[in-house]
């Protein structure tokens, strides 16, 4: 196995790679997260007791091992806030071994207020997504109207570009969907708290990156959600908003793709998904139930019951084409 690999799920998530990460990066120096946001969840054990990482890498679990937040995932500050002290709490250090990129956009309320409001309008067609604002914050780094942790180093500016955003977000919120606004000066205060956590952690990420490939170290790649949920490479529209697929670990951390070794794709024996969308081999019988209650198929992040049914060996392959996958390790 090559020195910079990057380890992803092969099927719609769920496939166990927190726990692949974490037995691996035993011989990691540094373990990096490139896309997503707190969407994901890798449920590990530690001192016998679950937890469920939804921001931080799982190297973190490894005192010896460096994490980086790269440019390609959207941070939520209150979640990751949360993250840490829990850890913490456990006598885990966090802030000294985690850094996040001054480039990675924010999640702030009014993303959260739209993408409940958008389900609720679905109806019946709706798209299962977690509501925690991901996809409206992809929506505006798109646009270019996003705001990102760097932002936070000037907060005159920042509540420049805030009043900007939220008036037309607001716009939306209560003109078209009929709901509440979200409050200016209440979302400034709560960013104000939040910049004094995040803004020492904050660094270059790809300088971190190289830097440390240039010292010969290893360095893990933490992919979120599986190839199946990809924006583009899934089963579009029931993905996720970002690039869940081995390419991302390259745009989504300034490593260029030539440095990077080895693919290791997860999957599990079974095929699971959680919310909607097409699923070929799901199974409504015994077989399906028996699958979601001996493997306790539940969302890490929602608690959602997972769909259950055979592995689908077609969308395997697809999904090993489209990642280049080096090796199957099969959970």
């Amino acid at each position: 196995m090559g020195k910079n690999v990057v380890i992803l799920g092969s099927q719609w998530g769920d496939e166990g790679k927190g726990k692949i990460v974490d037995l691996l990066t035993d011989k990691a120096a540094l373990v990096a997260r490139f896309q997503g946001g707190h969407n994901a969840g890798h449920t590990l054990v530690i001192d016998g007791k679950k937890t469920a990482l939804h921001l931080i890498p799982s190297g973190i679990l490894r005192d010896h091992v460096r994490c980086v937040i790269g440019n390609g995932v959207v941070v939520a500050p209150d979640a990751l806030i949360k993250e840490i002290n829990m850890l913490e709490d456990r006598g885990i250090k966090v802030r000294e071994r985690l850094k996040i990129s001054g480039s990675c956009p924010l999640i702030l309320p009014y993303h959260i207020a739209l993408d409940q409001a958008r389900e609720a309008a679905r109806g019946n067609a709706k798209i299962g997504t977690t509501g925690r604002g991901i996809g409206p914050a992809y929506e505006d780094k798109v646009a270019r109207r996003g705001l990102r942790v760097s932002d936070l180093a000037n907060m005159d500016r920042f509540a420049i570009k805030l009043q900007e955003v939220l008036d037309f977000h607001n716009f939306s919120l209560t003109q078209y969907y009929g709901v509440e606004p979200i409050d200016f000066q209440t979302t400034l205060d709560l960013v104000r708290d939040w910049a004094e956590v995040l803004l020492p952690m904050m660094a270059d990420v790809t300088k971190l990156l190289h830097d440390a490939r240039e010292s010969g170290e290893n360095i893990l790649f933490e992919g979120a959600q599986g190839s199946l949920l990809d924006i583009d490479h899934g089963t579009y529209p029931f993905v996720t908003s970002s690039n869940t697929t081995a390419g991302s670990a390259a745009s989504g951390s300034g490593f260029g793709p030539l440095y990077l070794d080895y693919v290791l794709g997860i999957t599990k024996a079974y095929t699971t998904r959680v919310g909607s969308g097409p699923f070929p081999t799901e199974l409504f019988d015994e077989a399906g139930e028996t699958m979601g209650r001996v493997g306790m198929e539940f969302g890490a992040t929602t608690g959602r019951s997972r769909r259950c049914g055979w592995i689908d060996l077609v969308a395997l392959k697809y999904a090993i084409r489209v990642n280049g996958v080096t090796q199957l390790m099969m959970m």
